[in-house]
């Protein structure tokens, strides 16, 4: 496992921590694309918790300075997509992170640690 030291990635992965998102997985992907540097994907238990990790998440990067490009799938509380620049957040409803099995499909990325 790489460990990366990265203000913005610990703020997003401690908001997901906060509002007990399970199953945190962070992805180094900068040697193979070149839309973000880390993927952070997590998923909840319903559509409530998926919209609350997600104001979370929001409300830290924009506490601490950060900007967010964009949100995508909110309103749903299924897949939701948070770009942080640098950092994009995927946060599941707990049975489309199952079906699209992210981590699968970028298997070439080594995980990373997040101490925060």
């Amino acid at each position: 496992m790489v460990q990366l030291d990265n203000q913005l990635l610990q703020l997003a992965y401690k908001a997901c921590e906060d509002k007990k998102a399970e199953n945190i997985v962070v992805l180094d992907i900068h040697t193979i694309s070149v839309m973000a540097d880390r993927f952070i994907i997590c998923h909840g238990n319903n559509e409530r918790q998926v919209q609350a990790i997600v104001r979370e998440i929001r409300d830290q990067v924009h506490k601490n300075g950060y900007n967010i490009r964009g949100i995508e799938g909110e309103e749903q509380g299924r897949w939701v997509l948070v770009d942080c620049g640098d950092v994009v957040v995927h946060v599941f409803h707990k049975e489309e992170r199952d079906f699209y099995n992210l981590e699968k499909l970028w298997s070439d990325a080594p995980r990373v640690t997040v101490e925060v």
